[in-house]
């Protein structure tokens, strides 16, 4: 049984921030490698960051030096920190463990201009 639950998006103008969380209901979560990933309308879905079980990062070059991913093994949590957003960051976000079919419902980020 695999459960993630998104959360943490919202509206924003451009240039603001926001934190996004990903809670994690799966065995052995600080072992295992979790993505973001963000689709938009009509658009394939794009990964965004990458962290490993002990923390090693990848960004996309579209966010490199705005976006954060950590995780708090912990509290089996993943999260990715967004700043001077822009509006081209908008889309639904997605949290995914490597390795791991399961996709859940993502949570909408939308930047205005």
């Amino acid at each position: 049984q695999v459960q993630l639950v998104e959360s943490g998006g919202g509206l924003v103008q451009a240039g603001g921030s926001l934190r996004l969380s990903c809670a994690a209901s799966i065995s052995r979560f600080s072992g295992r490698t979790v993505d973001w990933y963000r689709q938009a309308p009509g658009k394939q879905r794009e990964l965004v960051a990458t962290i490993t079980g002990v923390g090693t990062t990848n960004y996309a070059d579209s966010v490199k030096g705005r976006f954060t991913i950590s995780r708090d093994n912990a509290k089996n949590t993943v999260y990715l920190q967004m700043s001077s957003l822009k509006p081209e960051d908008t889309g639904v976000y997605y949290c995914q463990v490597a390795y791991i079919d399961y996709w859940g419902q993502g949570t909408q980020v939308t930047v205005s201009s």
